[in-house]
């Protein structure tokens, strides 16, 4: 049983709102990554939709939830290329704005020959992204980040019903406010993250991931499942976070133990990470079923 979720009303077919960004990210393929001032000709180009809310939102439909994603997109022809897939996958959009004079978010992203990454988010119309409390009080789960303004990550926590299993995955690393982390069943963080944000050790479970070198589940301080990824040839990180975090919320929901997990979550991670793109590498639950019975 896990131990990590708490009080949480579990139903058989629970809803994941989803409070986050969308991008249309922009990849350039190189061989290396630059140094500070070097100018390096790209092996490949390609555009596709991102975002750490869309990515999150449209990794959990893929392993089996019901999702609805609340965001903010421009008024703009990017805003349809950002939404496509999650359209395509059955994503419910009815609480995505279109913002007049704003513009789609858009990420700048370089990935190395051993799937390393920078990336430089311009947030346009994220930035602008607030809710209210009926946009959750209903909601069985929420799940957010912090590519939304700090006021919006904050409102999710305080507007979600008390029984709700409320998630952030604190990432980019920015201070969070210890009311959002004391409502948290669940926090995900990576190595860095872990290090640079104060207060973590509120949250009910923190899970803390190392890339190749797997990932621990913590509560209250305390190692409770410790789990490595499945080995995979990596070619891009850019959204094994995101697949990893909602594996590991949508498994947590089903009622999987800490360790169970765990497993799935960093299969979803690896899985992610062995695929180019960011929404499009995100795995099914039959490919992280197939990964693990390998």
């Amino acid at each position: 049983m896990s131990t990590c979720p708490g009080k949480v009303r579990r139903t058989l077919h629970s809803v994941i709102t989803v409070v986050g960004s969308v991008n249309v990210d922009l990849v350039a393929k190189l061989p290396r990554l630059p140094a500070a001032g070097e100018t390096l000709a790209a092996s490949g180009f390609a555009r596709v939709p991102g975002g750490k809310g869309a990515n999150q939102a449209l990794a959990a439909r893929r392993l089996g939830a019901d999702v609805r994603l609340i965001a903010a997109v421009g008024a703009d022809a990017l805003a349809d290329e950002a939404l496509a897939l999650l359209r395509a996958d059955g994503v419910l959009l009815d609480s995505v704005r279109a913002v007049p004079d704003a513009t789609t978010g858009v990420a700048l992203i370089e990935v190395d020959d051993a799937g390393e990454t920078t990336i430089v988010v311009v947030p346009g119309a994220n930035a602008t992204l607030r809710i209210s409390f009926a946009d959750v009080a209903d909601a069985d789960a929420v799940l957010t980040v912090l590519e939304v303004p700090a006021d919006t990550v904050a409102a999710a926590a305080e507007h979600a019903a008390p029984w709700a299993f409320f998630a952030l995955n604190a990432a980019p690393a920015r201070p969070v406010p210890t009311a959002v982390l004391r409502r948290a069943n669940l926090v995900v963080v990576n190595r860095s993250e872990h290090e640079s944000i104060d207060g973590l050790e509120a949250a009910r479970c923190v899970a803390v991931t190392h890339g190749a070198d797997g990932a621990v589940l913590l509560r209250r301080g305390r190692e409770v499942a410790r789990s490595a990824p499945p080995r995979v040839r990596a070619v891009d990180g850019t959204a094994a976070g995101d697949a990893f975090t909602a594996a590991l919320m949508v498994a947590m929901l089903g009622g999987a133990s800490d360790q169970n997990a765990l497993r799935r979550a960093c299969a979803a991670g690896a899985l992610a990470a062995a695929r180019h793109g960011a929404q499009p590498s995100l795995p099914t639950a039959a490919e992280v079923d197939a990964i693990l019975a390998r």
